[in-house]
């Protein structure tokens, strides 16, 4: 089956993959663009696991502050080399980041940072759990997992910190 460029570039800058996987992906699926963009998710979502356990010793730590100058949050995003860490992607995640611990308020990265004996709703409280207040059919922890898969390479929430005004 021929695969036009013009399919390939679509699902390119649909998912943000490599060209290769996205001409593959496209053989494999016949040349339908929604079963390739499944496909190279679940993949991703392979490749984010397989990196999870690499060392993310690179980032940037980035602020948002609400426009009344009355709130404000500070995340470090970490990833490990200072090529991602310096792309407009990256530096935009930790954006939307901060972003989202202004507007939510979450008290921990992950559910395993909750005490045993605390009786809250993990998905309140936890960052990674949370909606995404960009894209709410997905959790952050999603959206950090589709970043992951576009770049590479593993990227994780260090600590964050929300301040607002007389609190």
């Amino acid at each position: 089956m021929e695969i036009s460029s013009a399919a390939v570039k679509e699902l390119r800058g649909r998912t943000g993959s490599g060209m290769l996987h996205c001409k593959n992906a496209l053989l494999e699926t016949g040349g339908d663009i929604e079963k390739a963009i499944e496909m190279l998710r679940r993949r991703g979502l392979a490749t984010a696991r397989k990196r999870g356990a690499r060392a993310a010793g690179e980032g940037v730590i980035e602020a948002y502050v609400h426009h009344n100058g009355k709130l404000g949050a500070l995340v470090e995003l970490n990833c490990e080399t200072d090529f991602v860490a310096r792309t407009d992607e990256f530096k935009r995640l930790a954006y939307d980041l901060a972003m989202q611990v202004a507007a939510t308020s979450p008290q921990y990265i992950s559910d395993g940072e909750i005490p045993v004996d605390a009786a809250l709703d993990p998905q309140e409280v936890c960052l990674l759990l949370q909606p995404s207040i960009k894209e709410p059919s997905q959790s952050v922890g999603e959206v950090i997992t589709a970043t992951i898969a576009k770049t590479g390479e593993n990227i994780r929430v260090a600590r964050f910190a929300r301040f607002e005004l007389g609190s």
